[in-house]
């Protein structure tokens, strides 16, 4: 990685890397890899940042990397994930990919947990007065656990007596879930199915 962001800038400094086609494709080729590292969906910007660049170019380079990459018959595709970009499994895969995820150990949310979600999801803003309307029983463990892994956030308080807390969603929700932005929520029941094989 060190490599190739070092050859780019020689390349960018003294123009002396042969055709411009070359540069497109050590462009690519930097962009893949720091998206294929970074933890969080990677965004124009910070690539930019990291090659010198203007966005306009890298976007372009994403673009084109977008378009190679999910033309390939191949179990990943690169997706627009909550304002970045990220590798993931194609959806004919999931299936496969849940048996093996099943089989190791990992902490998953309980039911109330997954239900509460669920309304914070498509409720947002929501407070927990109005998520025991829905729901009809009690949910501080519930928000609590969704807080600590930082799958909803508090959205500010409602202009009602007692000015009670409103939650939503947070980016590590789309992150955990895959979505570029809430507008990809799938229905309710899918979304209860999905949710019990991701987090």
């Amino acid at each position: 990685m060190d490599r190739l962001c070092r050859r780019w800038q020689r390349c960018f400094d003294t123009k002396d890397c042969g055709l411009v086609s070359q540069h497109k494709k050590l462009r690519k080729a930097i962009i893949e890899a720091l998206i294929y590292v970074s933890d969080e969906p990677l965004n124009a910007k910070s690539v930019a940042e990291v090659l010198k660049e203007d966005t306009s170019l890298v976007e372009a380079g994403i673009a084109g990397l977008v378009e190679e990459f999910n033309g390939r018959a191949s179990g990943l595709q690169l997706r627009e994930v909550a304002g970045g970009w990220q590798f993931a499994t194609r959806p004919e895969y999931h299936e496969h990919v849940r048996v093996f995820l099943k089989s190791r150990p990992s902490a998953k949310l309980s039911l109330a947990s997954l239900e509460t979600l669920a309304v914070i999801a498509y409720k947002q803003p929501i407070t927990v007065p109005e998520i025991l309307d829905i729901r009809g029983v009690q949910s501080p463990s519930s928000i609590k656990t969704l807080l600590d892994k930082k799958l909803i956030v508090a959205k500010g308080r409602k202009e009602a007596v007692g000015r009670p807390m409103m939650y939503g969603t947070s980016k590590e929700f789309l992150i955990q879930f895959g979505l570029k932005d809430l507008s990809e929520l799938p229905s309710i029941e899918d979304f209860e199915d999905l949710a019990s094989g991701v987090v």
